[in-house]
Protein backbone atom coordinates (compact mmCIF):
# COMPACT_ATOMS: atom_id res chain seq x y z
CA UNK A 1 0.00 0.00 0.00
CA UNK A 2 3.00 2.28 1.12
CA UNK A 3 4.84 1.05 -2.49
CA UNK A 4 1.55 2.30 -4.45
CA UNK A 5 1.01 5.43 -2.63
CA UNK A 6 4.95 5.99 -3.10
CA UNK A 7 5.01 5.53 -7.34
CA UNK A 8 1.14 7.19 -7.64
CA UNK A 9 2.86 10.59 -5.72
CA UNK A 10 5.91 10.20 -8.27
CA UNK A 11 3.69 10.02 -10.92
CA UNK A 12 1.82 12.73 -10.19
CA UNK A 13 4.84 15.37 -9.68
CA UNK A 14 5.92 13.99 -13.14
CA UNK A 15 3.16 14.95 -14.61
CA UNK A 16 2.89 18.54 -13.30
CA UNK A 17 6.83 19.18 -14.05
CA UNK A 18 5.19 17.80 -17.36
CA UNK A 19 3.18 20.40 -17.47
CA UNK A 20 5.69 23.57 -17.16
CA UNK A 21 6.17 25.75 -19.90
CA UNK A 22 9.09 24.74 -21.66
CA UNK A 23 12.19 26.15 -20.96
CA UNK A 24 10.72 26.71 -17.55
CA UNK A 25 14.36 26.93 -15.38
CA UNK A 26 15.79 29.10 -18.08
CA UNK A 27 15.67 32.61 -18.22
CA UNK A 28 12.59 33.98 -20.00
CA UNK A 29 12.61 36.48 -22.71
CA UNK A 30 11.13 40.00 -21.11
CA UNK A 31 7.92 40.43 -22.18
CA UNK A 32 7.40 43.13 -25.20
CA UNK A 33 7.79 46.50 -24.20
CA UNK A 34 5.19 49.23 -24.98
CA UNK A 35 7.36 51.58 -27.06
CA UNK A 36 10.51 50.77 -28.50
CA UNK A 37 13.66 50.25 -27.15
CA UNK A 38 17.47 50.37 -28.39
CA UNK A 39 20.06 48.44 -25.97
CA UNK A 40 23.74 49.43 -26.77
CA UNK A 41 25.88 46.41 -26.36
CA UNK A 42 29.97 46.94 -25.54
CA UNK A 43 31.70 45.16 -28.82
CA UNK A 44 35.05 46.12 -28.50
CA UNK A 45 37.60 48.31 -29.48
CA UNK A 46 39.82 49.81 -32.08
CA UNK A 47 43.37 51.36 -31.63
CA UNK A 48 43.83 53.58 -34.15
CA UNK A 49 47.60 54.78 -34.54
CA UNK A 50 46.31 57.93 -36.01
CA UNK A 51 44.26 59.13 -38.74
CA UNK A 52 46.42 58.65 -41.94
CA UNK A 53 44.58 55.90 -43.34
CA UNK A 54 41.22 58.59 -43.61
CA UNK A 55 42.83 61.42 -45.37
CA UNK A 56 43.33 63.41 -41.93
CA UNK A 57 46.27 65.66 -40.76
CA UNK A 58 48.26 65.61 -37.68
CA UNK A 59 45.66 67.44 -35.01
CA UNK A 60 42.85 67.31 -36.92
CA UNK A 61 41.63 64.19 -34.73
CA UNK A 62 40.24 64.48 -31.00
CA UNK A 63 41.36 60.79 -30.80
CA UNK A 64 41.80 58.25 -33.85
CA UNK A 65 40.72 55.43 -31.61
CA UNK A 66 37.27 53.86 -32.65
CA UNK A 67 34.77 52.05 -30.38
CA UNK A 68 32.67 49.24 -31.71
CA UNK A 69 29.02 48.93 -30.49
CA UNK A 70 26.24 46.37 -31.35
CA UNK A 71 22.96 47.28 -30.89
CA UNK A 72 19.71 45.45 -30.13
CA UNK A 73 16.20 47.01 -31.23
CA UNK A 74 13.33 45.74 -29.17
CA UNK A 75 9.70 46.43 -31.03
CA UNK A 76 6.72 45.94 -29.12
CA UNK A 77 6.12 43.60 -32.54
CA UNK A 78 9.66 41.39 -33.01
CA UNK A 79 13.24 41.92 -32.27
CA UNK A 80 16.47 43.11 -34.79
CA UNK A 81 20.36 42.66 -34.27
CA UNK A 82 22.40 46.01 -35.80
CA UNK A 83 25.85 44.87 -36.56
CA UNK A 84 27.43 41.70 -34.09
CA UNK A 85 31.30 43.32 -33.24
CA UNK A 86 34.71 42.55 -34.07
CA UNK A 87 35.89 39.67 -32.97
CA UNK A 88 33.50 36.17 -32.52
CA UNK A 89 32.74 35.00 -29.07
CA UNK A 90 34.50 31.80 -30.21
CA UNK A 91 37.57 33.90 -29.20
CA UNK A 92 36.87 34.07 -25.60
CA UNK A 93 38.40 30.32 -25.19
CA UNK A 94 38.06 29.38 -21.73
CA UNK A 95 36.47 31.90 -20.61
CA UNK A 96 40.01 34.38 -21.12
CA UNK A 97 39.08 37.88 -21.27
CA UNK A 98 39.80 40.31 -23.11
CA UNK A 99 40.58 39.15 -26.90
CA UNK A 100 42.17 40.60 -28.86
CA UNK A 101 43.14 40.55 -32.81
CA UNK A 102 45.80 42.63 -34.15
CA UNK A 103 44.25 46.19 -33.41
CA UNK A 104 40.95 44.73 -31.97
CA UNK A 105 40.03 44.25 -28.57
CA UNK A 106 36.55 43.10 -26.91
CA UNK A 107 35.97 42.62 -22.74
CA UNK A 108 33.25 41.01 -23.16
CA UNK A 109 31.79 38.21 -26.01
CA UNK A 110 28.63 39.18 -27.06
CA UNK A 111 25.62 36.68 -26.59
CA UNK A 112 26.73 37.13 -22.93
CA UNK A 113 25.67 40.58 -22.78
CA UNK A 114 22.22 39.65 -24.63
CA UNK A 115 21.87 36.69 -21.91
CA UNK A 116 21.68 39.40 -19.19
CA UNK A 117 19.10 40.75 -20.31
CA UNK A 118 17.15 38.35 -21.28
CA UNK A 119 17.93 37.13 -24.94
CA UNK A 120 19.20 34.45 -27.01
CA UNK A 121 19.71 34.48 -30.62
CA UNK A 122 16.93 31.94 -30.91
CA UNK A 123 14.76 34.97 -29.95
CA UNK A 124 16.05 37.60 -32.58
CA UNK A 125 13.51 37.83 -35.19
CA UNK A 126 15.71 40.19 -38.08
CA UNK A 127 19.59 40.57 -38.25
CA UNK A 128 20.51 43.47 -40.31
CA UNK A 129 24.36 44.44 -40.80
CA UNK A 130 25.22 48.25 -41.71
CA UNK A 131 28.21 46.64 -43.72
CA UNK A 132 30.33 43.64 -44.66
CA UNK A 133 33.50 44.63 -42.59
CA UNK A 134 35.33 42.38 -40.21
CA UNK A 135 34.58 44.80 -37.02
CA UNK A 136 30.27 44.88 -37.95
CA UNK A 137 30.08 41.13 -38.66
CA UNK A 138 32.64 38.62 -36.35
CA UNK A 139 29.23 37.20 -34.49
CA UNK A 140 26.68 37.15 -37.42
CA UNK A 141 26.77 33.78 -38.05
CA UNK A 142 24.91 33.47 -34.28
CA UNK A 143 21.92 34.66 -35.77
CA UNK A 144 21.42 32.51 -38.55
CA UNK A 145 17.68 31.69 -37.23
CA UNK A 146 17.09 35.21 -37.99
CA UNK A 147 15.50 36.67 -41.18
CA UNK A 148 19.05 38.48 -42.56
CA UNK A 149 17.50 41.91 -43.88
CA UNK A 150 20.62 42.55 -46.88
CA UNK A 151 20.59 44.55 -49.53
CA UNK A 152 21.41 42.77 -53.15
CA UNK A 153 24.37 44.65 -53.68
CA UNK A 154 25.97 43.69 -50.38
CA UNK A 155 25.01 40.06 -50.40
CA UNK A 156 26.18 39.61 -53.79
CA UNK A 157 30.06 40.89 -52.69
CA UNK A 158 30.03 38.83 -49.74
CA UNK A 159 28.98 35.83 -51.96
CA UNK A 160 31.52 35.96 -54.65
CA UNK A 161 35.34 34.77 -54.70
CA UNK A 162 37.18 35.90 -52.93
CA UNK A 163 39.91 37.35 -55.70
CA UNK A 164 37.00 39.05 -56.89
CA UNK A 165 36.24 41.12 -53.69
CA UNK A 166 39.69 41.47 -53.16
CA UNK A 167 40.03 43.81 -56.91
CA UNK A 168 36.48 45.06 -56.77
CA UNK A 169 35.52 45.61 -53.39
CA UNK A 170 38.20 46.07 -50.75
CA UNK A 171 38.54 43.46 -47.90
CA UNK A 172 35.45 41.56 -47.15
CA UNK A 173 35.08 40.27 -44.03
CA UNK A 174 36.22 37.07 -43.27
CA UNK A 175 34.51 34.11 -45.29
CA UNK A 176 33.91 32.14 -42.35
CA UNK A 177 31.63 35.01 -40.82
CA UNK A 178 29.01 34.30 -43.12
CA UNK A 179 28.72 30.77 -43.37
CA UNK A 180 25.08 30.27 -41.82
CA UNK A 181 24.19 33.42 -43.19
CA UNK A 182 24.58 31.56 -46.54
CA UNK A 183 21.04 29.42 -45.31
CA UNK A 184 19.31 32.13 -43.76
CA UNK A 185 15.80 33.45 -44.71
CA UNK A 186 16.89 36.02 -46.29
CA UNK A 187 14.89 39.51 -47.12
CA UNK A 188 16.67 41.00 -50.35
CA UNK A 189 16.61 44.66 -50.95
CA UNK A 190 17.50 46.07 -54.39
CA UNK A 191 18.76 49.36 -53.41
CA UNK A 192 15.97 50.57 -50.94
CA UNK A 193 14.92 51.67 -48.04
CA UNK A 194 13.20 49.18 -45.83
CA UNK A 195 10.23 49.70 -42.61
CA UNK A 196 10.95 47.00 -40.69
CA UNK A 197 8.00 46.61 -38.42
CA UNK A 198 5.68 48.68 -40.64
CA UNK A 199 5.12 51.40 -38.71
CA UNK A 200 8.13 54.10 -39.07
CA UNK A 201 9.89 53.44 -35.87
CA UNK A 202 12.64 51.23 -37.26
CA UNK A 203 13.60 52.33 -41.20
CA UNK A 204 17.04 51.27 -42.86
CA UNK A 205 18.18 53.68 -44.91
CA UNK A 206 20.03 52.39 -47.93
CA UNK A 207 23.49 54.42 -48.02
CA UNK A 208 26.02 52.86 -50.02
CA UNK A 209 29.49 54.31 -50.84
CA UNK A 210 31.57 52.74 -48.08
CA UNK A 211 30.57 49.26 -49.70
CA UNK A 212 27.99 48.78 -52.63
CA UNK A 213 25.01 48.13 -50.08
CA UNK A 214 25.83 49.92 -46.77
CA UNK A 215 22.78 50.43 -44.51
CA UNK A 216 22.32 52.88 -42.17
CA UNK A 217 19.59 52.85 -39.56
CA UNK A 218 17.16 55.19 -38.52
CA UNK A 219 15.45 54.77 -34.96
CA UNK A 220 12.01 56.87 -33.77
CA UNK A 221 12.35 56.69 -30.14
CA UNK A 222 9.72 57.79 -27.59
CA UNK A 223 11.43 59.67 -25.06
CA UNK A 224 15.09 59.82 -26.60
CA UNK A 225 13.49 61.44 -30.04
CA UNK A 226 14.70 60.13 -33.59
CA UNK A 227 18.76 58.85 -34.41
CA UNK A 228 19.90 57.49 -36.59
CA UNK A 229 22.89 54.60 -36.35
CA UNK A 230 25.44 55.59 -39.13
CA UNK A 231 27.15 52.26 -39.96
CA UNK A 232 30.50 53.69 -41.60
CA UNK A 233 28.70 56.31 -43.15
CA UNK A 234 31.08 58.18 -41.06
CA UNK A 235 33.92 57.38 -38.66
CA UNK A 236 34.81 60.61 -36.86
CA UNK A 237 32.58 63.41 -36.45
CA UNK A 238 35.92 66.04 -37.92
CA UNK A 239 34.75 63.60 -41.05
CA UNK A 240 31.50 66.28 -41.02
CA UNK A 241 34.04 69.63 -40.34
CA UNK A 242 36.74 68.42 -42.65
CA UNK A 243 34.81 66.83 -45.50
CA UNK A 244 36.51 63.91 -45.31
CA UNK A 245 35.38 60.89 -47.30
CA UNK A 246 37.99 57.55 -46.29
CA UNK A 247 40.10 56.92 -49.53
CA UNK A 248 39.66 53.00 -49.43
CA UNK A 249 35.65 54.05 -49.91
CA UNK A 250 34.10 51.80 -52.63
CA UNK A 251 32.83 54.48 -54.14
CA UNK A 252 33.52 57.62 -52.38
CA UNK A 253 30.81 60.30 -55.03
CA UNK A 254 28.01 57.69 -53.74
CA UNK A 255 29.71 58.07 -50.07
CA UNK A 256 29.31 62.02 -50.69
CA UNK A 257 25.51 61.55 -51.84
CA UNK A 258 24.54 59.37 -49.43
CA UNK A 259 25.88 61.58 -46.92
CA UNK A 260 24.14 64.48 -48.71
CA UNK A 261 21.24 62.52 -48.94
CA UNK A 262 21.37 61.61 -44.93
CA UNK A 263 22.48 65.04 -43.49
CA UNK A 264 19.23 66.54 -45.40
CA UNK A 265 17.08 63.66 -43.69
CA UNK A 266 18.50 64.55 -39.69
CA UNK A 267 17.59 67.91 -40.45
CA UNK A 268 13.99 67.37 -42.12
CA UNK A 269 13.49 64.37 -38.55
CA UNK A 270 15.22 66.21 -36.42
CA UNK A 271 17.60 63.54 -35.56
CA UNK A 272 21.01 62.53 -33.76
CA UNK A 273 23.47 61.40 -35.83
CA UNK A 274 25.12 58.34 -33.96
CA UNK A 275 28.49 57.79 -35.25
CA UNK A 276 28.84 54.53 -34.88
CA UNK A 277 32.55 54.19 -33.89
CA UNK A 278 32.94 57.40 -32.26
CA UNK A 279 35.19 56.81 -29.15
CA UNK A 280 34.44 60.05 -27.50
CA UNK A 281 30.26 60.42 -27.78
CA UNK A 282 30.31 56.30 -27.93
CA UNK A 283 32.58 55.77 -24.61
CA UNK A 284 29.71 57.96 -22.76
CA UNK A 285 26.32 56.54 -24.23
CA UNK A 286 24.43 53.43 -21.69
CA UNK A 287 25.56 50.06 -22.26
CA UNK A 288 23.12 46.97 -21.53
CA UNK A 289 21.13 46.29 -19.08
CA UNK A 290 20.14 50.06 -19.39
CA UNK A 291 18.19 51.04 -22.72
CA UNK A 292 17.01 54.18 -24.50
CA UNK A 293 13.35 54.10 -25.14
Amino acid sequence: MILRTRIFALASLLAALAALPLGFAQTRRPAPPKSLRLYVLDCGKINVANGDSMGFKPGELATANMVTPCFLIVHPRGTMMWDTGEIPDSAFANGVSPATQGAFTVDRPLLPQLAAIGYTPADITYLALSHYHGDHVANANAFAGSTWIVQQAERDAIFAPRQDNQKRLGAVGDAAYFTELAKSKTLLLKGEDHDVFGDGTVVIKFTPGHTPGHQSLFLKLAKTGPILLSGDLYHYPEEITYNKIPPFDFDKDLTAKSRAMIQDFLKKNHAQLWIQHDYTAGSKRKIAPDFYE
